[in-house]
């Protein structure tokens, strides 16, 4: 199956200098995306998600195709650094630049985090999406062993000692 075409437009020229939007290795599910900022930001812990621009905008034009944002592992495991919203989607037809909602999510009283201009802080991953045709019933046609059991209603698996 051939890899689906995306269009990219670069709204930020200096990512010319920093690097385009690519995959880092033969086989990463995403590309990383720069803090397209004039200046150092800092994102101190406790207070409100900073929107931060990637410097492009993407246009997918194809239903059955959608963009995820996330953060990078390693600025969320080491440093804190997570997305506002936790996943960004980007839907197929929006062609707006793609912005960064980032929170620092350590404890009150740690020190900011520091973005920097240039400096890749989140991913993106395209993924396929499945647009099911509903049909609008009284009851649903097929009975399930779960039924409507929610949460907890499987159990729990405790292993043997």
């Amino acid at each position: 199956m051939p890899s689906p075409s995306v269009e990219l437009k670069i709204l930020d020229d200096r990512l010319h200098a920093w690097g385009l939007p690519r995959y880092q290795s033969e086989m990463a599910a995403a590309i990383d995306l720069h803090a397209c900022i004039d200046a150092p930001l800092e994102v101190p812990p406790g207070t409100a998600a900073v929107l931060v621009p990637s410097g492009i905008a993407v246009h997918m034009a194809d239903p059955g195709l959608a963009a995820l944002v996330l953060p990078r592992s390693g600025l969320g495991h080491r440093k804190g650094l997570v997305l506002g919203n936790l996943v960004g989607l980007i839907d197929a037809d929006y062609t707006g630049p793609v912005m960064v909602s980032v929170w620092n999510r350590n404890a009150p009283g740690s020190e900011p985090i520091v973005l920097q201009p240039g400096e890749r802080f989140a991913q993106m991953v395209f993924v396929p999406v499945v647009r099911p045709r509903f049909e609008v019933v009284e009851a649903f046609s097929t009975a399930s062993a779960r039924g409507a059991g929610g949460f907890g209603s499987t159990g729990s698996h405790t292993p043997a000692s």
